[in-house]
């Protein structure tokens, strides 16, 4: 089979007008329109495209989609092998172009773009060799998925010979557990019923319809107000009774102390974790943090806006987290989230990945089936992120079965949008947009 070669590219500015019904809203982000960066990577092969995004919420996307212009220019001209077959190289001419590197390096605007590009060239790759892209990561042998991981910086922390004895122990044991998984899907939680713009009556009616669904995991947001989290979480354990889990996301309102001090208030209505309590830059504060919250039973988690796999190198190396997770579009694709799985798997800690937004859940439906087959080797301890937002704008769009994630059949990387949602929600011409324009 010939291997494709990249002529051209679009990017576009898809942006949903989520803030209407306050979908996703926090203590951070209170109105967020959910959008994304979306890049269309063209080949010279009849109907053969890569499609990738990166996740905003709104202002500023535009800045992102001109940065994966940036990118994606880079790609033009290069055969599919010719990255694939040194994939860690064609990620790191990316992330340390001599002149873009300095507006991050590997962090920011540059760094979700990198994401949005690097996601087009996984799924172009997945849907030529016509597998999902978790089958095409799974298929391939470890020394084959070593090498599309950039290790510098990370030598303190793992060796390659390290992660290649737990690739390979997981290789060995892999079609086994391939089965079983695939029957029950992987484990997931729900974030929907607990938006911090919503009302009571909405949260104690969108949990009473998780419950009927099969959710056993509920997370829902705090931080803005003591009393009003109190009075929420109340709501929400009256809810789902004794037996079910409950979460938090501060979405990083707190300093430190305050971060501690407003724990212990809610420790009563025991929470298995608090999501990012403070800077998502400061691992030194969630170390603190951890320590103080581990007597009450309250784990920290953090990673939706973790910057690149030092930061989650240095969470892991301080002790500072209970639960890993990643986010498929502020890392840099999978090539870096491969390096953080590896890492916490170092580290024996869970991968709980993030997702929500616009395309994170498709996304995400990929990378846990990564982990539990080929890194973590298992689904113990492990939940992931389902927010039941936008799946309708994509051709394949992830499937969930009684609270788990089931196994994506479809060749690629289940990003690609429907035209005539692109062409509605392109920014700001886009026909829902100018409805708006004119109804104003």
């Amino acid at each position: 089979m010939s291997s494709p070669r990249i002529l051209d590219f679009e990017c576009h500015d898809i942006r949903f007008p989520t803030s209407d019904d306050l979908d996703g809203s926090d203590a951070m982000h209170q109105d967020p329109d959910y959008s994304a960066a979306y890049v269309i990577l063209r080949t010279d092969q009849d109907g053969l495209e890569g499609h990738g995004l990166t996740f905003t919420i709104g202002r500023g996307n535009d800045i992102v989609r001109d940065a994966c212009a940036l990118l994606a220019s880079m790609c033009v001209g290069q055969s599919l092998h010719e990255i694939t077959d040194d994939f860690a190289a064609f990620w790191r001419r990316l992330t340390s172009d001599s002149q873009l590197r300095w507006l991050g390096p590997e962090k920011g605007v540059l760094h979700l773009a990198t994401a949005a590009v690097v996601n087009a060239v996984w799924d172009l790759w997945a849907k030529h060799e016509n597998k999902p892209l978790w089958k095409l990561v799974c298929d391939l042998e470890p020394e084959e998925l070593l090498q599309t991981i950039d290790w510098r910086y990370l030598s303190d922390a793992i060796t390659k010979d390290e992660a290649l004895e737990i690739l390979r122990a997981n290789k060995a044991t892999m079609q086994e557990r391939e089965r079983a998984l695939l029957e029950r899907g992987y484990p997931a939680y729900t974030t929907s019923a607990g938006w911090l713009g919503y009302d009571d009556e909405k949260i104690r009616r969108l949990c009473l319809e998780g419950i009927a669904e099969g959710w056993t995991h509920f997370k829902i947001k705090v931080g803005a107000d003591l009393e009003d989290d109190k009075r929420r979480c109340r709501v929400v354990r009256e809810t789902i009774g004794n037996e079910r889990t409950l979460m938090v996301d501060a979405n990083q309102r707190w300093d430190v102390g305050e971060a501690i001090a407003w724990m212990r208030e809610l420790a009563e209505f025991r929470p298995l974790w608090i999501e990012e309590p403070t800077s998502p830059d400061d691992a030194l504060g969630h170390a603190a943090i951890a320590k103080s919250l581990a007597p009450l039973g309250i784990g920290v988690a953090t990673g939706e806006q973790c910057q690149n796999r030092v930061i989650f190198k240095q969470l892991l190396q301080a002790g500072a987290i209970s639960f890993c997770q990643i986010d498929s579009c502020r890392l840099g694709g999978p090539n870096e989230i491969l390096a953080v799985l590896l890492l916490a798997k170092k580290f024996g800690v869970p991968v709980c990945p993030h997702a929500g937004g616009v395309g994170l859940c498709e996304y995400v439906n990929h990378l846990v089936f990564i982990d539990a087959l080929y890194v973590a080797g298992e689904t113990e301890g492990r939940v992931a992120e389902y927010v039941d937002h936008l799946h309708e704008h994509f051709i394949d769009p992830c499937v969930v079965s009684d609270a788990h994630y089931m196994a994506p059949t479809a060749p690629g990387y289940s990003i690609t949008m429907k035209r005539e949602s692109l062409d509605a929600y392109r920014y700001p011409d886009g026909a829902i947009w100018r409805r708006r324009v004119e109804r104003d």
